[in-house]
């Protein structure tokens, strides 16, 4: 699709693969501790390994959050020595068992537990991190408050995290209202979820019912960060400003409605299944989507599905199809209210 190309060239900013040089600004080497691995996922062939590297290097939605963020990773090891993360990473990509048997244990195939799951791997295996406890469920006699997505200690102290991988869609206009930009099935604002992150998940941790059940794991002081990673995605046609307190690295894409999709000629195209939503795909050859596939895909596609996540792909040298695009494919009809639809991104 020659006319979303900007967002590949990085005219619209930043996106993975770009040079470490374009990347490493003083905000990068504080929040972002592994900017030397920036192209380590594209180099994985494991999807799940690729994923797992993704969670872990790829830069936040938000660089100014409402409430304080913090990388899981960095009272870690590896974030004063990089490359025995990029070791762990590469060890796992020619033996990925240990990562598939923990996946197994996951019963749901919910995007959010998926990105959480990945991130509990890794912090189980830091050096210099203990994970004291993941998906802590918070209780008041028989009713759940809620639950700490993670509570870890390392150098700096124990902390709460609460992990999300979100995906959102920018107005045909401002942007800079973080309420505008909206989850693909229109259910979810990105100023809904930083307004319940600040007010309800980080706060839980400091609550009385919490404290006491901290205190049995021996912890009597925590402090609550969030790590919000994902993509944004900008209009075509249109315009969007970024949402306020966007990370200027923040990883984006474009998303379209049917009656503006083209499709310039030579071009590969394929959808997304939502499980591979995280790190940038990677095809082998010869199990890439023909034009004439992904043609016939497109016709009998009905005009009001939920919105699709595609991709373009590019032949690297070594023959693998990788991604070089991504584009949500919308209804014309785009936004639907929230009752109209079932689809659930996380």
């Amino acid at each position: 699709m020659g006319l979303l190309r900007g967002s590949a060239t990085g005219d619209d900013g930043p996106i993975m693969g770009e040079t470490t040089g374009q990347r490493q600004t003083g905000y990068a080497r504080w929040m972002m501790p592994f900017a030397l691995l920036n192209d380590l996922p594209r180099q994985l062939r494991r999807p799940a390994v690729r994923d797992l590297a993704w969670a872990l290097l790829s830069p936040p939605l938000l660089s100014a959050p409402p409430c304080p963020q913090r990388h899981p990773l960095t009272g870690s090891l590896w974030a004063e020595q990089p490359q025995r993360l990029e070791g762990w990473l590469r060890a796992l990509d020619a033996d990925d068992r240990p990562l598939r048997e923990w996946l197994a244990k996951l019963g749901s195939r919910r995007l959010g537990l998926y990105y959480e799951r990945l991130w509990q791997f890794a912090l189980g295996q830091a050096p210099g991190i203990e994970l004291l406890a993941a998906n802590l469920a918070i209780r008041d006699g028989g009713h759940t408050l809620g639950e700490l997505d993670v509570v870890l200690r390392d150098r700096d102290g124990v902390h709460h995290l609460e992990l999300a991988i979100k995906l959102y869609l920018g107005p045909q206009d401002a942007g800079y209202d973080p309420h505008a930009w909206l989850g693909p099935g229109c259910h979810d604002r990105l100023g809904s979820k930083l307004a319940h992150l600040t007010g309800h998940q980080l706060p839980m941790s400091n609550g009385a019912h919490s404290r006491e059940l901290l205190a049995r794991l021996g912890v009597e002081q925590v402090q609550a960060h969030v790590w919000l990673g994902g993509y944004l995605f900008y209009p075509w046609p249109g315009h969007a400003e970024p949402p306020a307190g966007a990370n200027p690295q923040h990883l984006r894409g474009r998303w379209v409605r049917r009656r503006d999709w083209v499709m310039a000629e030579g071009e590969h195209w394929q959808p997304l299944q939502r499980h591979a939503w995280l790190a940038p795909a990677r095809v082998e050859r010869g199990e890439g989507w023909t034009v004439e596939q992904f043609a016939a895909w497109l016709h009998v596609l009905e005009r009001q599905a939920p919105a699709q996540l595609l991709v373009r792909l590019e032949p690297d040298a070594e023959g693998a199809w990788q991604e070089v695009e991504r584009v949500f494919l919308v209804a014309d009809s785009w936004p639907f209210s929230a009752q109209a639809t079932h689809f659930s991104q996380t």
